[in-house]
């Protein structure tokens, strides 16, 4: 990978822009660059982040630009997308998400591109797979959002349920972002005890974990409900992805990866634990699923295998 901390973000509506925006706080890049087929837009939100800059952690340069932007770039991070709608699900926006994925990858690649593309637009698994195939770029370095943020708002409802600080709370939402995501919670601990123990230990019962899974699953549509569109999270959730890529981290996220049999599923991206360095995906991390969630894992597999074949692969 380019060793320059270049990031160009292809999509500047809410969820790109809230990641643009976290990096004025974070710092931790060189060079960001806007693109969106709204011109304007981009100038725009370029010039309000600038404007942020003399209060910005540390010197970053901001522009608005071109696909040609990309050609020196380290990351790519791709939001670009139609908006999904109350009473849509991500799968709904499919076919018009599919064909702006691959124009997008297409005019990145034709920049001379060799770089990590993360992408965000939903659905974002099957989005990641067309990424990956219009761009040829090695599996690894085409990472899907996939379940991080649904990770985050697990932790943090079991920071509040448990009383203890989210960073000691390791748990995962594992395959699709989406209605067909699951929990393996014989896997998730608090510090280093195992949680269902933890539980039992403290008398709560265990079925509130039910609840706290349907609280994270519907999130989304929740927050649609409320405000039209969710943002925050998943900016702030790209912006630790990109830090965790940039800074050669070596950091276990769930992300969506390719599968090669890892989980007993081949040919599709799909959320899971995985370790994220300045090579994009090091490696995925093998839980031992019980027969309940590999088959909760399996069922994932399979909605995101029809929706590619169904819908995608003739597009592409």
């Amino acid at each position: 990978m380019n060793e320059k901390r270049k990031l160009v973000l292809v999509g500047t509506g809410f969820v790109g822009m809230s990641m643009a925006y976290s990096f004025l706080s974070t710092g931790g890049i060189d060079e960001l660059v806007l693109i969106d087929v709204n011109e304007a837009k981009a100038e725009g939100e370029a010039m309000d982040l600038q404007h942020g800059l003399p209060y910005a952690r540390g010197k970053m340069v901001v522009k608005s630009g071109g696909y040609e932007e990309c050609k020196d770039a380290s990351v790519v991070v791709i939001t670009a997308g139609v908006t999904m709608k109350e009473g849509e699900t991500r799968l709904d926006i499919a076919a018009k998400d599919t064909m702006i994925i691959k124009s997008v990858t297409e005019n990145i690649m034709k920049s001379g591109f060799d770089g990590i593309i993360v992408v965000a637009s939903n659905p974002v698994d099957s989005m990641t797979y067309v990424a990956q195939k219009v761009s040829g770029l090695p599996k690894e370095r085409v990472i899907g959002s996939g379940t991080i943020l649904d990770t985050a708002r697990l932790r943090y409802l079991m920071s509040e349920y448990l009383n203890i600080s989210s960073n000691n709370i390791h748990a995962y939402i594992m395959g699709e972002h989406g209605d067909s995501s699951f929990v393996p919670w014989t896997h998730a601990y608090v510090g280093c005890k195992n949680l269902l123990e933890l539980l039992d230990e403290k008398g709560k019962d265990l079925s509130d974990l039910h609840g706290i899974y349907e609280q994270v699953q519907q999130a989304g549509y929740e927050l649609i409900k409320r405000k039209k569109s969710t943002y925050y999270g998943i900016g702030l959730s790209l912006n630790r992805l990109v830090h965790a890529i940039l800074d050669d981290e070596n950091v276990i996220l769930t992300v969506s990866c390719y599968q090669e049999g890892e989980y007993g599923q081949e040919g599709l991206y799909i959320g899971v634990p995985a370790v994220i360095n300045r090579q994009g995906i090091r490696e995925i991390v093998k839980l031992d699923l019980n027969e309940v969630d590999q088959a909760k894992f399996d069922a994932s597999c399979k909605a995101l295998k029809e929706l590619n074949t169904d819908v995608i692969d003739p597009l592409l």
